[in-house]
């Protein structure tokens, strides 16, 4: 076997050299005390020796021991400060406490009138150039510099944005939920005011505004007629949209019980009958009249009456006694109707149109007055004139009511006098005197009421929104809280009238709905 010759190659090693380590340098305790003197020198010089400095000095040149040591017998003492600083606040409260309280400071004893000036903005700087409309705009006060960059805004975006709309909607609505928490606050309120007793007092009526008598079915015209039932806790409404309905009253939701529609028939009024379970209807143009039976929910019409020669059967009033009606006639008549066989059984003849009709509580007697200003009172029974005399400074007389306890006697006129007299005078005088003339109303008086207890008289004119007075009869004085001027809640009032405890009020307005009011003198219904 042949010896293999070996060659043996240098062994080269691709791996770079190592470079070596620096040295440390040797730690010499000399040259770094004079390093550290240095630095306290410096911050000698530059008046910075605190706590922190001394802190940080120590850290950086190396007494950790010392440091940690510092710190924390700095937190104990702040410990030890904190401690004793909340026992001496304890102790502070607790006399406190037990002393006697300070008086309050006085108000400022002087104001200066022209600390309230608007302050006024120069508007020659170039920033508020652009918002003047004139050399005299010089200058300007801030809230009209408000408005007027408010302005600028809205044009350079076109109008209003949707965003600020709705802000003023907010606004608008807040401001009206204001108004109306003011304006219950006000009738809620006067209780403070009046002391509780058992005749009404004066000056201030204790009520409170309730949802409309009318609110389950409101009538899409204007109402005419608002009535409650004599015996049940009902109210009715009726109007010119041809309908009649009866609402239960509880001052809350007060639902409707039945409604009925009359064709072609705007109703003018509407009455209960005096046992209370019968409705009387008349229209504008109609000699027909209908009768609602409530208990059996007919509808009956009455197209003829024997012995009336009248075009049309529009005015009317319930007799107390009996089922009868008086009819208001044409040239001053009178017409007394049974309605049990639909004939007038007797007529009464005035000088001029009647202009309104009253009967007595018992129903013996009945007042008039005329479009000439004159009343007469008649004898229901034999139909006799009694008495007649001319209503004080009246030349045209409008309305008519009698109160519930035969003390007294309510005469409107076409000028908004109300002329209040003593029953009593109107029957033995030639001339008798009012008692009172309420001259709250401006424009004609169309409606007046009693309330059954004869201590309130409302009164109102159809011409004009708000135009409704609330008289106190004891002390011949007009409410002065009602209506609440704020904001619009009557409107023009065509008709009034009381529950028969006097606990509600209610009316029919041109906005086809019946407000209604809880007096809380009374306690029945």
């Amino acid at each position: 076997m042949e010896d293999l010759n070996v060659i043996k190659l240098p062994v080269t090693d691709d791996r770079k050299p190592a470079k070596k380590r620096a040295r440390k340098p040797k730690f010499d305790p000399q040259e770094e005390e004079q390093k550290r003197q240095k630095n306290v020198r410096k911050l000698t010089v530059l008046g910075e020796e605190d706590g922190a400095v001394k802190r940080l000095e120590s850290l950086v040149f190396g007494a950790e021991d010392e440091l940690l040591e510092r710190l924390v017998e700095e937190d104990e003492e702040q410990s030890q400060t904190l401690l004793l600083g909340e026992e001496e606040e304890e102790e502070e409260e607790s006399e406190g406490d037990a002393a006697p309280q300070q008086p309050q400071p006085r108000g400022v004893a002087w104001v200066d009138e022209d600390d309230e000036l608007e302050e006024e903005v120069d508007m020659t700087h170039r920033y508020r150039r652009n918002l003047i409309k004139g050399e005299a705009e010089s200058s300007m006060s801030k809230q009209k510099l408000q408005q007027r960059m408010k302005e600028q805004f809205q044009k350079a975006m076109g109008g209003t944005p949707s965003w600020a709309q709705n802000d003023q909607k907010k606004k608008k609505k807040k401001k009206e939920e204001e108004e109306e928490e003011e304006e219950d606050d006000l009738l809620r309120r006067t209780g403070n005011f009046v002391a509780s007793s058992e005749s009404l007092p004066s000056g201030v009526l204790r009520m409170k505004k309730c949802l409309h008598a009318n609110s389950a079915r409101p009538s899409e015209d204007r109402l005419t007629t608002v009535q409650f039932h004599p015996s049940a806790q009902v109210v009715m409404t009726a109007g010119l949209d041809q309908s009649v309905s009866l609402f239960q009253v509880d001052g809350k939701t007060n639902p409707k019980i039945q409604s009925i529609h009359l064709e072609r028939f705007p109703v003018h009024k509407a009455q209960f009958s005096q046992d209370g379970e019968t409705v009387i209807a008349t229209s504008l143009r109609n000699k027909m009249f209908y009768l609602y039976d409530m208990m059996e929910g007919r509808v009956s019409p009455v197209h003829a009456v024997r012995g009336l020669n009248e075009a049309r059967v529009k005015e009317f009033s319930v007799c107390p006694e009996g089922g009868a009606l008086l009819l208001t006639g044409t040239s001053g008549y009178l017409h007394l109707l049974t309605l049990k066989t639909n004939e007038v059984v007797r007529s009464m003849k005035m000088n001029g149109n009647v202009s309104g009709v009253a009967l007595s509580h018992d129903g013996t007697k009945v007042f008039s007055n005329s479009d000439e200003g004159e009343v007469y009172v008649w004898d229901m029974r034999s139909s006799r004139c009694l008495n007649r005399f001319t209503d004080d400074g009246c030349v045209k007389g409008t309305s008519i009511a009698a109160s519930h306890n035969g003390q007294y006697l309510a005469c409107g006129s076409q000028s908004g006098v109300v002329n209040i007299y003593s029953q009593e005078a109107c029957l033995n005088s030639a001339n008798p005197k009012p008692l009172k003339a309420v001259m709250n109303l401006l424009t004609t008086a169309t409606s007046l009421a009693f309330n059954p207890s004869s201590e309130i008289l409302a009164i109102a004119s159809r011409a004009e929104d708000e135009a409704i007075r609330l008289v106190h009869l004891s002390s011949l004085t007009v409410f002065s809280n009602f209506p609440v001027a704020k904001r619009k809640i009557v409107y023009r009032t065509s008709c009034l009238d009381f529950s028969p405890h006097s606990g509600f009020l209610s009316l029919a307005n041109n906005k086809g709905h019946a407000p209604l009011f809880r007096l809380l003198h009374y306690k029945d219904f």
